[in-house]
């Protein structure tokens, strides 16, 4: 954790999140930092997954977030910040300029380009420092990232949870939620289950008008007592009934694993 201070505008500490894999990037932005005026106390993280830990621990007022990163871009960690009360104020850094779009369809405060420029670093922080004392920085939702996401979240107990993808069975909905369901336990998603099929189309079969799994973990498909499909999975004491309208579909799809 670093602690920086100038004469500011503020009357308080601006809490600041640097994200990016770069070690060079993080550090030309600490002393970037360093010239604005302010108190500012910075922590790192450099991949989107660690940032979304950080955020959860250190509540940062603002996060300054790389977009092309690895584990999870930025991109993505706009999207799972959106599902927080007070998400942090964004400003997306970034050499490519072809993610600008993205950037600010996530209601970030801003898109710096790199190399970037301390004049424009201090305007963003400025902007964002208003905005997040105001509490109307708040990220709406993306409503279809460029590339499936790798991780689910909810907020659960006043704190944002994460669920890899590749660790869920099944997506289930019930009422007003989607049920995401993994051997770790059940994560509720405010997510329509027609959109997470499109998202994850890649991986999931619909299997009825209300459930999507994932084959791979699918352990055995039989008919109960009213001759029903019923799938059961091999690390889970769940069973999901199949429509007969997918029935054919699901049996090939078993047959080629």
């Amino acid at each position: 954790m670093t602690i920086i201070t100038r004469k500011s505008p503020f009357p308080t500490m601006l809490k600041i999140l640097i994200v990016d894999d770069e070690p060079l990037a993080r550090n030309r932005l600490i002393s970037l930092i360093g010239e604005v005026p302010g108190e500012h106390r910075i922590t790192l993280a450099d991949h989107g997954l660690m940032a979304l830990e950080k955020i959860t621990q250190e509540t940062p007022d603002i996060v300054l977030l790389d977009i092309r990163m690895p584990v999870m871009d930025g991109l993505e960690v706009a999207h799972h910040l959106a599902r927080m009360e007070h998400p942090p104020a964004v400003i997306f850094t970034t050499a490519y300029q072809d993610h600008a779009l993205e950037a600010f369809e996530s209601q970030a405060v801003d898109y710096l380009l790199k190399p970037i420029k301390k004049d424009r670093l201090q305007q963003a922080l400025e902007r964002a420092g208003i905005l997040q004392r105001g509490r109307v920085a708040e990220l709406r939702r993306l409503d279809q990232p460029m590339q499936p996401r790798t991780h689910l979240s909810a907020t659960m107990h006043g704190k944002l949870k994460l669920v890899p993808v590749k660790d869920v069975r099944y997506l289930k909905a019930e009422q007003k939620y989607v049920v995401a369901g993994w051997p770790g336990g059940e994560l509720l998603l405010d997510e329509a289950l027609v959109d997470l099929e499109k998202e994850f189309q890649e991986r999931f079969m619909r299997v009825h008008r209300n459930a999507l799994v994932a084959v791979e973990y699918v352990d055995t498909l039989t008919k109960d007592k009213n001759g029903d499909l019923i799938m059961t999975f091999r690390d889970m004491n769940v069973s999901l009934q199949v429509s007969r309208r997918n029935a054919a579909q699901v049996k090939k799809a078993l047959k080629n694993l």
